[in-house]
């Protein structure tokens, strides 16, 4: 019996990507694929590519798009959710929305009615079958690892499954790690023997490979590979000639053959996605249970997609912004379509790739989140946004809107320039992450990955390496702005960079209490307390003013604690770029950018040249403002990234048992 080739890429870029990031994977990726795919008419292919991308291309390479039309007889197109959600990520009503606006671009553009879905990411929840019947879809592609965790063995893995939920079944596709650990990285004669190894029975010889078209030329050292070197026409070639091999789509094979079994799944995505979505010690918990258990691995897995949402405070909050906003559920289709837009899946997460470490992808969420609440603005609201048990409060005085969280400090964990849909605490907390301890300094011999001569390596295989050695500083707090510090007299501006000072107090990162509610006022306090040789009593109250294009702070502190201390005022403001800022007047130095700078001043102008915008604090009196970058290390395609996620500011207030201080931030 032949092997069944069900050949299929899929493809995709978060929503408003940098145009030369799109431009890239258009001339290395996308349209040589296509170009070569056409010189071979028998060669079935099936493609996923999301709705944002084909707009995309639509509107900027009328030579791609027009190539994808022509050659739609030999594709099956694969719908999904439009701007690439996770889908039991969202609600069911956008969830529906999204699938049947892919679909329906699909019959426009393409004259085909999806019948196969592509599952972001490979998450899959039973909760989404219902509405995937819905949207007429009929078999969706998963991992082999998902049918591995429920039971089936690997050598049964080769067809389709169907599982059901409340009595609405569906077919399930596994996609086999073998081959998307191969393609296209083995050389042409190991991949052709993979595939040939799947001759079987009738419904159980499918070689199933679904996996990201951007593998064929722009992952790394791939386009030297798959294009020059001619692996992929060598390939199409290779396999149309072998008699022990037919390449059929999906549609095919579901048509003229019977599902393997039932099956059911846990709420599970590949393998890597559970282990990324740990924290930092459970991750290296898991990979040493692994190293010792080989045989273990379908038993063993780590959390689930969700568990980004409670590793990463900034990812549950652009999550819990958009729950919130679609319970609006407005009428108007610009509403609909930037809070779809919002709800792309790439900020959301991080493994191997940047996610939500990159400040980009996380403006791109909040201009969309933003605009949404500018079609339904409303004055005030205190509801729990980000299901922590506590109330956030929310003003907008129509030029900037402020969301204080109760729970964590009484921080503003939200700050929007409306005009420019722009979120000044789009800022990132420094986490541990298990790979952290992989990174190596780069020695003069050129170190390199174990493969054969013929292989080239994935982006699993890379090395974590850097010129020089970089500092890994973790942080105990969100990195959010308003934040209450209260520290021994001789902290400095080192110590408070480095994240190595004596918190004295727990004012920081504990809960307030309401105090006052107003139209344009917010008064919390915290009964707390200073903690040295013993506990001492102490009170923090905290009233914010918002009029207008200001936001002010008042604080008074009052302690049984007598030796002289400091109270430091933290702020972490988010912006585009360093380079476009001056700080009264003057150019951010490069040592700013890696080290912290200190000044004396009654009042810090920051003009910011790519928002327009210039950010005025002013004080009652001069003080010392300490200032430094907020940078991240982690992990992408490319290696280790050192990323700028905002900048740190630290209003310092020497102060004996008792203070008393005033902060404005006027936006102008």
């Amino acid at each position: 019996m032949k092997t069944s080739l069900l050949f299929g890429i899929h493809c995709h870029q978060p929503v408003d990507n940098f145009d030369w990031v799109l431009e890239e994977a258009i001339e290395k990726s996308y349209k040589p694929f296509f170009k070569i795919l056409k010189e071979f008419p028998q060669f079935k292919c099936s493609i996923h590519y999301s709705g944002w991308l084909l707009e995309y291309i639509e509107k900027n390479d009328e030579e791609l798009f027009s190539l994808m039309k022509s050659l739609s007889s030999q594709l099956e197109f694969f719908t999904g959710g439009y701007y690439e959600p996770v889908l039991s990520a969202i609600p069911s009503v956008d969830r529906v929305g999204q699938i049947k606006k892919l679909s329906n671009y699909i019959k426009k553009h393409f004259n085909q009615q999806p019948k196969g879905l592509w599952l972001t990411e490979r998450v899959w929840d039973n909760s989404i079958i219902k509405d995937l019947k819905k949207c007429g879809i009929q078999y969706v592609v998963v991992d082999d690892y998902h049918l591995l965790t429920s039971g089936v063995k690997t050598e049964n893995l080769n067809g389709y499954f169907l599982t059901e939920d409340s009595g609405e079944s569906i077919a399930l596709f596994p996609i086999n790690q073998a081959l998307r650990y191969a393609i296209p990285f083995y050389s042409l004669e190991k991949t052709e023997n993979i595939l040939e190894s799947f001759s079987n029975l009738d419904g159980k010889n499918g070689a199933i490979i679904f996996d990201d078209g951007e593998k064929f030329g722009i992952w790394p050292k791939t386009y030297e590979t798959v294009y020059e070197k001619n692996w992929l026409r060598d390939f199409f070639a290779q396999t149309l000639a072998n008699e022990k091999i037919s390449v059929d789509t999906f549609e095919e094979f579901y048509t003229n053959n019977p599902p393997i079994a039932l099956s059911y799944l846990p709420t599970v995505s590949y393998f890597e996605m559970g282990e990324w979505s740990m924290t930092s010690n459970d991750t290296l918990a898991l990979e040493h249970l692994l190293e010792n258990n080989p045989e273990a691995h379908q038993f063993i897995r780590g959390g689930t997609w969700k568990n980004f949402l409670t590793k990463y405070q900034e990812s549950n909050w652009i999550h819990k912004r958009y729950i919130e906003l679609s319970k609006k559920q407005d009428t108007q289709l610009k509403y609909k379509d930037a809070l779809y837009k919002a709800q792309c899946n790439d900020v959301l997460w991080h493994g191997v790739f940047g996610g939500v470490y990159l400040p980009n992808l996380r403006d791109n969420a909040f201009k969309y989140i933003i605009e949404c609440e500018k079609l339904i603005p409303s004055k005030r609201e205190k509801l729990d946004i980000d299901f922590d048990g506590y109330e956030e409060y929310k003003y907008n005085t129509s030029e900037l809107l402020t969301i204080i969280s109760l729970k964590n400090g009484g921080q503003i964990f939200e700050l929007d320039i409306l005009e420019k849909n722009f979120n000044l605490q789009n800022t990132l907390t420094r986490y541990e992450e298990a790979y952290h301890s992989k990174i190596e300094i780069n020695k003069e011999e050129e170190l390199t990955t174990s493969l054969p001569s013929n292989d080239i390596a994935t982006i699993h295989d890379n090395k974590l390496i850097v010129d020089e050695d970089i500092s890994l500083i973790t942080d105990w707090y969100f990195k959010k702005s308003a934040i209450d510090h209260i520290v021994p007299s001789d902290t400095t501006a080192i110590d408070f960079y480095n994240s190595s000072f004596h918190e004295l107090s727990d004012f920081a990162n504990q809960p307030y209490k309401l105090k006052k509610y107003k139209a344009k006022t917010l008064t919390l306090t915290r009964a707390g307390g200073i903690f040295t040789d013993k506990k001492y009593e102490t009170s923090l109250e905290k009233k914010y003013k918002f009029v207008k294009n200001t936001i002010s702070v008042d604080i008074s502190i009052d302690t049984e604690f007598e030796t002289p201390l400091q109270y430091i005022q933290e702020w972490n403001l988010h912006f585009a770029s360093l380079e476009n800022l001056t700080f009264n007047g003057m150019i951010i130095t490069e040592e700013l950018k890696s080290e912290p700078y200190t000044l004396t001043t009654r009042c810090l102008e920051i003009y910011d040249s790519y928002l327009e915008k210039t950010l005025i604090f002013s004080f009652e009196k001069e003080i010392e403002i300490i200032i430094f970058p907020l940078n991240s290390v982690s992990q992408s395609e490319q290696g280790v990234d050192l990323t700028n996620q905002g900048l740190t500011f630290g209003f310092v207030h020497p102060f004996t048992k008792t203070e008393q201080n005033s902060l404005q931030l006027e936006i102008r």
